[in-house]
């Protein structure tokens, strides 16, 4: 029996007998001759028909073809530069219709996000959704490479919890037994229970949950979170430095496999940093931004979202870099876990990465030492009690750590420059969305 041979296969072959498989994205049924144009799940290939005596049952096979049907072809491959698609076609000595579509597609090109979200899998039959997925494949492989080659651990922590790990207000509750649990809105303490337990470094891409009635372009009740955490650090600078050789070791892969498409396909550059990105202190990066006319809420000490877009556009312009690091953000709008600043405790060791103008990650060197920690959490007004098990992780020695969390949708949204998290995320989840 013919092996199947994918379509990005077929330019180094020989002329000859192929098998091909897929589905059909067009048909021109023509008097003389008729032609397919089929794709599989590496590209499209031009199929031809001469309508002939003794082929007949092929040629009403074409006929009733709709967009879509899933086919098993066999034939001569031709290579022909006359051929617009890739040079090549296929003369078809045999066709078997696997699976017939309906001829009623749902869903259009012009269809709104909401419309081809209900019909996701027809909406990523496209080589465009396709190339974004493959795209994504070698983000988070060279992630893991990245990672595995320095002696990284990594874990696969629950998502079922006891209590919150961020904040009791984005938690969904979930009933458990006789009791109650949360999906997990971050893997926080088990990353740092991994310091505790002496495995050095690790990491985790995982499903994320918060409960936050949020619409927003970026915001999702479900999504993957891309997390490290070391031990040893001096710094949260350190972890600074992993992250940013982690994005130029990852976005190199990208570009080297897929820029050329991705610039076809999205008229983006896969922008690699070359240079260090800036660490700017919140503080000055608002003045920055309050410069360039941008005015913040009297009592916010954050930076907001339109903030994020002008520091972005500073950095781009100012220093040539798609990424601008945050630093030095107040205690009083950071968890209890971040530690804070010696020369001045209002402040933590912390920071946000911006990219494109939008926070894509929170990382901080964490508060290893059990007694400030604890002052920590009644200073955020937490009950310690209810805080134990976490607290147990550092009653027996924990090391001086920190790390990072990050959405990978955000990251393949700013990549990419789209604009929203449901264009990149295979399955979206929000507020009014569990289906498909």
């Amino acid at each position: 029996m013919t092996e199947r041979t994918l379509i990005n296969a077929l330019a180094p072959l020989e002329d000859g007998p192929v098998k091909i498989q897929g589905w059909v994205d067009t048909v021109r049924d023509q008097k003389k001759v008729q032609f397919v144009v089929l794709r599989d799940e590496t590209g499209a290939l031009q199929l031809v028909n001469p309508r002939a005596e003794g082929r007949e049952h092929i040629s009403d096979v074409i006929s009733g073809l709709a967009q879509g049907t899933m086919l098993t072809v066999e034939g001569d491959l031709k290579h022909d530069e006359r051929v617009k698609l890739g040079g090549l076609e296929v003369k078809i000595s045999s066709i078997r219709v696997e699976s017939e579509a309906d001829p009623e597609t749902p869903i259009a090109d012009d269809s709104s996000i909401d419309k081809r979200l209900d019909w996701r899998f027809l909406d990523l039959r496209t080589r465009r959704n396709n190339a974004m997925f493959r795209a994504q494949t070698t983000l988070t492989h060279a992630m893991r490479d990245y990672w595995y080659e320095r002696d990284y651990i990594e874990v696969f922590s629950p998502k079922l919890m006891a209590t919150a790990s961020e904040s009791n207000a984005e938690l969904f509750k979930v009933e458990y037994f006789d009791g109650t649990a949360y999906l997990a809105q971050s893997p926080q303490f088990f990353k740092q229970m991994a310091q505790s337990a002496g495995f050095g470094k690790i990491f985790e891409i995982a499903p994320v949950f918060r409960a936050d009635p949020s619409f927003t372009s970026r915001h999702a009740t479900e999504f993957t979170g891309v997390d490290a955490e070391i031990s040893w650090i001096d710094s949260h600078a350190d972890v600074m430095d992993m992250q940013e050789e982690l994005m130029r070791t990852a976005l190199a892969a990208v570009k080297e496999r897929h820029g050329e498409e991705l610039a076809e396909l999205f008229d983006v550059d896969v922008v690699v940093p070359e240079n260090p990105i800036p660490r700017i202190p919140l503080l000055e990066a608002r003045e920055i931004v309050e410069s360039r006319g941008h005015k913040f809420e009297r009592n916010d000490l954050d930076m907001d979202p339109e903030g994020e877009r002008e520091i972005g556009r500073w950095a781009l312009e100012e220093h040539g870099s798609e990424f601008v690091f945050l630093t030095d953000y107040p205690a009083s709008i950071r968890p209890f876990y971040h530690m804070r600043d010696e020369q001045d405790p209002s402040i933590t060791k912390s920071y946000d990465l911006i990219w494109n103008g939008v926070e894509i990650s929170t990382g901080a060197q964490r508060e290893h030492r059990i007694d400030v920690l604890t002052e920590q959490i009644a200073e955020k007004g937490l009950e310690p009690k209810e805080l134990d098990f976490y607290l147990d992780f550092f009653r027996y020695g924990a090391p001086p750590h920190g790390g990072f969390g990050m959405g990978l949708a955000r990251m393949m949204m700013l990549m990419l420059h789209q604009p929203n998290l449901r264009e990149v995320t295979y399955l979206f989840r929000g507020p009014n969305r569990l289906q498909p």
